[in-house]
């Protein structure tokens, strides 16, 4: 007998999406058709029912994703997406004693393989889940009892720092998102983010349904 999915024990609007950091891409699974501004923008897609994998030069536009993704750089790289960083501080979005802060992944990234969460072709290193305040508040209290969720604060700008930081703690991680992500993916105003480690959704998910159970009996 199959179990409900966390998209219909939520009631969610967004798919969930699965993303694996892998050392190459996948048998079958196609490169992205097209780069995006911002690397969210992937979400955006996966959640649309894309499968599709990335690179590190696929990331390259995004300052804020290069860094959470730990993407290698040139120095002719490095210059340019420094002086992008440059331009977010002069508009204010961040302050350059911020980015040391920013959560980034322990690895370099080689490839990053996106997809909904049910097509997952692979087993996914974090599990994003777009949903409002009600369906994140279960979220969380499944992960508590699951013992797996973080106790920092839910995150603000930038939103991609999410997915470090539920990866390198193996912990669940919570972000309300910010400007730039509602403007590449959609995201509604009541809209935010809930990172499940790869690992830990299987608990996640038996303690939201039996939660779901209670509720309805």
């Amino acid at each position: 007998m199959s179990h409900p999915s966390i998209a219909e024990l939520l009631n969610l609007t967004s798919s969930p999406i699965a993303i694996s950091f892998v050392d190459a891409a996948p048998t079958g699974i196609k490169h992205v058709d097209a780069v995006e501004a911002a690397g969210c923008g992937y979400w955006r897609r996966a959640a649309e029912a894309e499968v599709f994998y990335t690179v590190a030069d696929d990331h390259k536009r995004c300052p804020v994703g290069a860094h959470t993704h730990n993407v290698m750089l040139s120095p002719e790289e490095r210059r340019e997406l420094m002086g992008l960083v440059g331009t977010m501080v002069g508009l204010q979005y961040l302050k350059i004693e911020e980015i040391p802060m920013i959560p980034t992944r322990k690895t370099p990234l080689k490839v990053a393989v996106y997809a909904p969460l049910a097509a997952a072709p692979v087993p996914p290193d974090v599990v994003l889940v777009r949903g409002n305040a009600r369906q994140l508040m279960l979220l969380t209290e499944a992960a508590q009892s699951a013992g797996v969720a973080g106790s920092g604060p839910a995150m603000g700008r930038p939103t991609y720092a999410v997915l470090p930081e539920a990866i390198n703690a193996d912990l669940t991680s919570a972000s309300f998102g910010c400007v730039g992500n509602r403007v590449y993916t959609g995201a509604a105003d009541t809209d935010a983010y809930f990172a499940i480690p790869g690992d830990h959704l299987a608990a996640v998910e038996q303690r939201l349904s039996s939660s779901s159970a209670r509720t309805m009996n």
